[in-house]
């Protein structure tokens, strides 16, 4: 480990919303929260709303959910094409003619391969963090000019067919940076080469998604001792480390804070090139994290109100003299997933009604087990996929894993689940039924995108099979039952 002293990083918290949203995203010099936006962030979330109500009738009634089939996942493919013209319009907006720009998405967030397909024809390309990430976005068709790779962990062989490939790479650290120095001289690479770096602003509401805290394991971190001067020393040593990556955190995150990343990476290219002599960062590469609004359709914050935000506080980020890459995911996904489970039972226990539901924790793992910093809308249908009416009822919505905590809602007041009705969990479209947790076995569900099938109805289409449970026994050794039991 290179050794530049002891940090001294601050650890601010400020502006975040009970939900796990950033607050903040409003004002801060910006007219990102004019009435305009408010109403398209309104208009936006209705459209979805109308679609959503009328993808979980057209499953119900076309057999996607059923008796037999308790659980399925929806992708509205209108909101996300809607999501990634919103973000593109955003930076451009804001952008200078000709300022070259990738949005690249974050593979983690929805590692579907026909997801990954549909954003690509859109024009979105590829944040890929492992090998088999890496292997998706290939599948998808992904070429290798419009995909990057961050990891804090990559390992020779990875960075050796990056570089052939001609993929973007972001190192680390110095032990990664001296591992591509080695690859760099051996071989010719067409791949852009930068360094992530760690502004050391603060952390957001959670913890786990902050990545700019004193003490993150990511990137180099910036107000070390003698860092600083390490990494211009770096790249002034290294003509061919043409970019400069940062990334603050995610979910929970205030704007301002993201902002104060960004312009700290910026301060420092301009610090690169000035002592350079010459523009030698080239790319600056802004990370994504956008937070997402789970309280309500709305989507809020915007990449208008980001992009505006960013403009006001680094307005040289987007003369023209650099190329930026975006890494956004859970923003241009998670408000168009659901999560669709049928009631199983309905039950109570002390005075509390219980939905026994197939959608738990093996779907939504951050939920059950941190529920405050991950808290997801619940809808309640009716047993023919129509929005169910009547008074709200205080009520847990439980998934089937054995245990007590296997809740996707606890004390939530909506209309009265009954049996053979639909839980839909809303804004899971990242992070969520692409993450399976394999507690008891559960099987991962079947996930279709759907949109309009030109006649007034739903057109699904299958993204993923459900998972069987001959797959099942295989992904846990069943061609190796003898194992244990002969010679060891």
């Amino acid at each position: 480990m290179a050794a530049y002293g002891t940090d001294t990083g601050d650890t601010d918290t400020t502006g975040d919303r009970p939900d796990g949203s950033a607050g903040g995203g409003r004002g801060g010099g910006t007219d990102g929260g004019t009435a305009e936006t408010v109403k398209l962030e309104a208009t936006q979330g209705a459209a979805g709303a109308v679609r959503r109500d009328e993808a979980v009738r057209a499953a119900v009634e076309q057999g996607l959910v059923s008796p037999s089939t308790p659980l399925v996942a929806l992708l509205d493919t209108t909101g996300i094409r809607a999501s990634v013209a919103a973000l593109r319009a955003a930076f451009d907006a804001v952008s200078a003619p000709g300022t070259p720009v990738l949005h690249a998405f974050a593979v983690k967030a929805t590692p579907l391969v026909p997801v990954l397909r549909l954003l690509h024809r859109e024009g979105v390309g590829m944040e890929v963090a492992s090998p088999g990430e890496l292997a998706l976005a290939r599948a998808a068709g992904v070429p290798p000019s419009r995909t990057v790779l961050d990891s804090p962990a990559k390992t020779p062989s990875e960075l050796r067919e990056a570089l052939a490939l001609g993929i973007a790479v972001n190192a680390d650290n110095p032990q990664e940076l001296a591992r591509i120095d080695a690859l760099v001289r051996s071989a010719s690479t067409r791949s852009p080469v930068g360094l992530r770096v760690n502004p050391q602003v603060g952390g957001g509401s959670i913890g786990a998604l902050s990545t700019a805290t004193a003490t993150s394991k990511f990137g180099v971190a910036l107000r070390d001792e003698g860092a600083r001067e390490w990494v211009v020393r770096a790249y002034l040593d290294r003509p061919w480390l043409t970019r400069l990556h940062t990334h603050s955190g995610s979910q929970g995150m205030p704007l301002e804070l993201m902002a104060r990343g960004v312009a700290a990476a910026y301060g420092l290219a301009e610090e690169v090139n000035e002592r350079a002599g010459r523009r030698q960062i080239d790319t600056l590469d802004i990370g994504g994290g956008l937070p997402v609004n789970f309280g309500s359709d709305a989507h809020a914050p915007t990449y208008e109100e980001y992009a505006r935000l960013l403009a006001s506080t680094v307005p040289g980020l987007f003369d023209g003299r650099y190329g930026l890459v975006t890494e956004f995911g859970r923003s241009l996904l998670a408000k168009h997933g659901i999560v669709l489970a049928r009631v199983e039972y309905a039950k109570s226990a002390g005075g509390r009604a219980i939905a026994v539901t197939h959608a738990g924790v093996q779907v939504a793992a951050r939920t059950v087990y941190a529920p405050e910093s991950w808290p997801l809308r619940v809808a309640a249908y009716d047993d023919k996929g129509r929005p169910k009416a009547g008074p709200d009822v205080v009520q847990d919505v439980a998934g089937p894993a054995c245990f007590a905590g296997d809740l996707l809602a606890e004390g939530r007041s909506m209309p009265l689940l009954e049996q053979g009705d639909y839980a839909a969990a809303l804004d899971t479209g990242a992070y969520y039924f692409a993450h399976h947790y394999g507690y008891n076995s559960l099987a991962r569900p079947a996930v279709h995108g759907f949109g309009p099938d030109g006649a007034g109805g739903v057109r699904f289409a299958v993204v993923r099979t459900a998972q069987t449970l001959d797959e099942i026994v295989a992904e846990s050794g069943g061609a190796h039952t003898e194992a244990l039991t002969g010679t060891i």
